[in-house]
């Protein structure tokens, strides 16, 4: 494998469209709230871009460090396991990334937040402390010592980090143009926003239940205790379906509470990709499930595009 090719495979592209999924729910929200800004959609989407290859990368080092990438693993060979590319040269990479995302994330808040002249720097310093959590949450997954993933904390941070901060933070973003005072933000802003913030969120562990899964034998002898390792293979299958139907329930919620049109049902249609997914997962063997990650981040865009074009559709016919 060439340079250029280890370094994609590093960066590990099909979990990207999960970042971007966090972002296109938190701006269609804040545009069905007629908050939409183009600006902060796009540096959203550059950060949380950023974000995501440097947790695959500190993924791929750390995995490495504690001995997950091992021959027992049936998914992809990993970068550093396989030897294309050097622990020395990851750990440059990481310090990069996580640079790089500080910088971007940094020039966000800027663009978001100065304009605006809020008067208080609590809004600006709660963004700021988020940023570097995340930052954190990305490295410490699986790298360092204690990594959080090990301990089976990786799908509560997934939820945390792309449900309710990735979504609720990107629409919060976006609205903060339509005030000059923090009061004014915070008696306006709509928390039903966190139900499909959770529909996003359950979906990202979805995927990463499906890598838990495929990966609990590996798992097991590297003293990885994810959620799998933990219940058992087919527990966590059942878990499985209750992710997918917790975020199916919370976007059918919020559409109850929230209810203007008919397209807002348009979500529905990528409802059968999700159930595919979790009868795929109910009846494979881990082996074969490395495809369903792929699939199941794939389902999660489209039920989010979907999603947003029917909210779009009914608010502006209002």
């Amino acid at each position: 494998m060439n340079t250029l090719k280890s370094w994609i495979s590093a960066i590990r592209l099909r979990t990207l469209t999960l970042a971007l999924a966090s972002i296109g729910m938190g701006s269609f929200l804040a545009a069905s709230h007629r908050a939409f800004d183009l600006t902060i959609f796009i540096l959203c989407a550059l950060t949380a871009t950023l974000l995501q290859i440097l947790s695959n990368l500190a993924n791929d080092y750390g995995d490495w460090q504690h001995g997950a990438d091992n021959v027992s693993r049936k998914g992809p060979q990993r970068a550093v396991q396989s030897g294309y590319i050097t622990p020395d040269t990851m750990k440059i990479a990481i310090v990069v990334f996580a640079v790089l995302t500080l910088i971007s994330g940094s020039y966000l808040l800027f663009t978001a937040f100065i304009p605006h002249r809020l008067p208080s720097v609590n809004s600006l310093f709660f963004f700021f402390l988020l940023g570097i959590l995340a930052i954190a949450a990305a490295i410490k997954y699986t790298a360092g010592k204690n990594p959080y993933g090990y301990a089976g904390l990786g799908d509560i941070f997934v939820m945390f980090f792309f449900g309710w901060v990735g979504v609720f933070g990107t629409y919060c973003l976006h609205q903060l143009q339509s005030f000059t005072t923090d009061a004014a933000f915070i008696a306006e802003i709509s928390f039903t926003v966190m139900l499909p913030a959770s529909s996003c969120g359950f979906f990202c562990v979805a995927v990463l239940n499906v890598n838990n899964i495929r990966d609990i034998e590996s798992d097991k002898i590297a003293g990885k205790k994810s959620i799998p390792v933990r219940i058992g293979a087919f527990k966590a299958k059942i878990y499985h379906w209750f992710l997918l139907i917790c975020g199916i329930g919370c976007t059918l919620i919020y559409i109850m509470v929230n209810y203007k049109s008919a397209s807002q049902l348009l979500f529905l249609i990528s409802i059968p990709l999700v159930l595919m997914n979790g009868i795929a997962v109910w009846k494979k063997q881990p082996v074969e499930l490395d495809p369903y990650l792929k699939q199941m981040a794939m389902a999660t865009l489209i039920f989010v595009v979907t999603f947003g074009i029917g909210e779009l559709i009914a608010i502006y016919r209002t």
